[in-house]
């Protein structure tokens, strides 16, 4: 008998963080309300909570795939930059 390992979206993961926060319900009633283990729980809001500055902070983190779009856009400036040079030498 093999178990399969559940996995859980980001979204569920804050919306059962939220509700821990709220403190409107125990941990009990929580885990036994998305039939998860109270530890689980706890885990996450801990998680949360290391993490939490960083959700004010003023700096940006930089996505990799722009680095990639504006060092290809650098590239094709440069490009086009010859290409003009040489049609310009070509017409004098």
């Amino acid at each position: 008998m093999s178990i399969t390992r559940r996995k859980f979206s980001k979204e569920f993961k804050a919306k059962v963080v939220l509700e821990s926060l709220k403190e409107r319900e125990t941990l009990e009633g929580l885990a036994r309300k998305y039939e998860l283990q109270p530890a689980q729980i706890s885990a996450w809001k801990n998680q949360a909570m290391s993490n939490f500055s960083a959700l004010f902070s003023m700096d940006k983190p930089k996505d990799k795939e722009s680095d990639v779009d504006v060092q290809q856009l650098y590239a094709q400036i440069g490009k086009l930059q010859v290409q003009n040079d040489f049609l310009k030498k070509k017409l004098e």
